[in-house]
């Protein structure tokens, strides 16, 4: 089943290891390295430029949304 997560981007549940909220880990020294890595390497998609909620850690990359994370638990 696909899951949207904004914008017009859904991914397949399969892929979707994570969804976590932006501000409550951004503040964690290692997920910022993360994120931080995998910008670097281009494997980061912003769903919306709009103030992102969330991102969703899938299989080959990593999307930036706008949806919280219990829109998109909900529509799981």
């Amino acid at each position: 089943m696909y899951i949207h997560i904004g914008g017009n981007i859904s991914v397949d549940e399969k892929d979707i290891i994570g969804v976590f909220d932006i501000e409550k880990t951004s503040v964690n020294k290692d997920v910022n390295e993360y994120l931080s890595r995998l910008q670097k390497q281009g494997k980061i998609y912003y769903v919306s430029y709009e103030m992102p909620k969330s991102f969703v850690v899938c299989k080959k990359l990593v999307y930036v949304t706008n949806v919280s994370v219990m829109t998109i638990k909900k529509r799981m």
